[in-house]
């Protein structure tokens, strides 16, 4: 067996280099860059390495944290079949990546962090930013990426890095398993050489299997179906990822069940088929929550189950509703007691379709649906058409942007009351065309995932929907779009304040404390009056990219084709009214308020809280 003497570093890359996966036949290069800031940590290890083998692309970013939602971004809307990496130096550059880790997990997006440690010969620490644990050598500031990983290693000798990274791509290729992968590097085993089996470099492809249920659990589940006389079902991400916008397509269209999707499942079906009544749960729509209050069976498709669908286990109101869960993820699975088929989305629908040829929803229902359709379509078009007032009205704006951008375009957002909106209105009308990250709900994910989505699909229009408070936390990558040539659209919607959370603090009884972007008077109360003279207009001017700010809905069409019709990055802002919020449409969202309190409004909140909390199940 030949041999390789190589130094850890330039082992990594060159393997990363040759790792592929496989699906249905279509066989790809599933690491496709790398993202990263260089410091000492690194610089002398992975960044060598980089630039010694020019295969392996390098993409430098502003901030750690916005390099891991780029790479998250990117493996999303490449429904997890490619994925980026993402490297920093020791310390904080490697800690900044611990929100990426945990947003990848919560999600299920393949995520490979290379974040730089100590040194693993311990001979000169503490070294500069190094961690000192009292009761232990083997701990690192690194270790905070355990809990948040879905597979985590040190490399602490070269010797170890060959098993350690079959291991890696085990996890990251597995639809079940996939998350945040980190491979702590010290940056003085980065730079040591080893001569590794050339075996090690050799192309290498992953099969991403298609599963199928349990027989007699899959059985089972036809029974129950065929019994159905009000089903439902709730579309979540893994419709998407497993690319069965067809077989669901189809299945739906044979047997006339309605449709509800979640945030990480919207765009599976367009939005205007009979049967897509929209989105479901805390941010769902008239049409899907009223099916899902009464449906006595529920068909779940790679869902999470979060709060935000179940409307904090709220939604289904059923006595006797059964749930039968199609996911990849036993635990997923397994959620509100249901039968668990885990199995992949796309094997399953193609064999109900066939098993269950010949069943479909009685006319009665069929008509219902029909009707709660049409209704929740006039309504679209009522709220997104709200009379012209001072400010400009959040869901008019999202219906022009929507119509502007076309169908064959991505919205991304992550955070703040847009989600809500764009769950409700937005009419998304092919797989890929809504990116929503909404798992971990990260304040400062739109930009920087704009960047990986337009990188994933460059012939794609981008739009980027981002409130002023989360726009302020990470606008430092439209750096990095201009840096790099990725042209995306940043719609910024400036209400002076986080407006989602002061709608919130409305509801729970404190009347909007904290939320404001305001001056502080000399006693350290909030003005009513002033608020901060933040020029978004400027501060994004000053990254490169071409800025237009509009005061009126004309002036926002005219802008956002000018935007479409550039190659450059760009910047919309539009001051809009804070207080507008779209309805709620038979949905709860448990957060919880104070038992006691001296506040006349948070007094009436905890009554409204109690009466809510009335209608949540157990499902045991």
């Amino acid at each position: 067996m030949s041999h390789e003497k190589l130094t850890v570093a330039q082992a990594l890359i060159k393997f990363l280099n040759n790792q592929y996966v496989e699906r249905d036949g279509h066989e790809l290069r599933f690491i496709n860059g790398v993202w990263g800031i260089f410091g000492h940590g690194n610089v002398a290890g992975i960044s060598q390495a980089l630039h010694q083998n020019r295969e392996m692309p390098y993409y430098l970013a502003r901030n750690e944290q916005a390099m891991t939602h780029t790479a998250i971004a990117y493996a999303k809307a490449k429904f997890r079949m490619q994925a980026l990496a993402c490297t920093a130096s020791v310390g904080p550059g490697s800690t900044n990546m611990i929100t990426g880790a945990a947003t990848a997990t919560i999600n299920r997006i393949p995520l490979l962090l290379l974040p730089s440690d100590t040194f693993a010969r311990r001979n000169v620490g503490p070294v500069l930013q190094q961690l000192e644990y009292p009761l232990s050598q083997d701990v690192t500031a690194n270790d905070a990426f355990k809990p948040v990983s879905r597979y985590w290693d040190r490399i602490n000798r070269p010797d170890q890095l060959a098993w350690s990274l079959l291991e890696a791509m085990r996890v990251l290729t597995s639809p079940e398993e996939t998350g945040a992968v980190t491979l702590c590097m010290p940056q003085d085993v980065q730079t040591e050489a080893f001569s590794y089996p050339s075996d090690l470099f050799e192309k290498r492809v992953w099969n991403v299997p298609r599963l199928r249920a349990d027989k007699n659990l899959y059985l089972e589940a036809t029974r129950i179906l065929k019994r159905a006389k009000k089903p439902f079902i709730i579309s979540g991400g893994g419709t998407l990822y497993s690319e069965a916008a067809e077989e669901l397509k189809h299945f739906v269209e044979k047997t006339g069940i309605p449709v509800g999707e979640t945030q990480a499942g919207k765009g599976a079906l367009p939005f205007d088929h009979p049967q897509n009544l929209g989105s479901v749960g805390a941010t769902g729509a008239l049409a899907a929550n009223r099916v899902a209050e009464e449906a006595d069976v529920i068909l779940l498709i790679g869902t999470r189950l979060s709060d935000f669908t179940t409307s904090s286990k709220s939604q289904f109101q059923n006595p006797d509703v059964q749930f039968i869960h199609v996911n990849i993820s036993s635990m997923d699975a397994h959620k509100l007691s249901s039968l668990a088929l885990q199995a992949d989305a796309k094997a399953t629908l193609q064999d109900l379709s066939k098993d269950l040829d010949g069943y479909e929803i009685d006319e009665q229902f069929r008509q219902k649906v029909q009707s709660l359709k049409a209704e929740w379509v006039d309504e679209v078009a009522r709220v997104t058409n709200l009379p012209e007032q001072e400010k400009m009205q959040q869901p008019n704006i999202i219906r022009i942007v929507n119509e502007h951008a076309g169908k064959h375009s991505t919205v991304v957002c992550a955070a703040g009351s847009l989600p809500g909106d764009l769950h409700k209105l937005w009419k998304c009308g092919e797989p890929g065309g809504y990116h929503l990250e909404y798992g971990y709900s990260c304040m400062g994910y739109e930009i920087a995932g704009g960047l990986g989505v337009k990188m994933a699909n460059p012939d794609r229009e981008v739009v980027v929907m981002v409130g002023d408070g989360s726009y302020q936390m990470m606008s430092s990558e439209l750096i990095t779009a201009i840096q790099e040539g990725i042209k995306i659209t940043v719609v910024l919607l400036n209400n002076h304040g986080f407006g989602s959370i002061g709608s919130l603090s409305e509801s729970v009884g404190s009347q909007r404390f904290g939320t404001d972007y305001k001056y502080k008077k000399n006693g350290g109360d909030v003005s009513d009056e002033d608020t901060l003279p933040i020029d978004f207009a400027m501060n994004a001017r000053s990254y490169g990219v071409d800025v237009q700010e509009v005061f009126s809905y004309a002036e926002l069409e005219n802008a956002l084709k000018s935007a479409f019709n550039s190659d450059k990055a760009q910047v919309i802002v539009a001051e809009v009214d804070k207080v507008q919020k779209v309805p709620g449409y038979h949905s709860w969202w448990d957060v919880p308020v104070a038992e006691t309190s001296e506040v006349e409004s948070v007094k009436q909140s905890r009554v409204e809280y109690e009466n809510n909390r009335k209608k949540q199940r157990n499902y045991f």
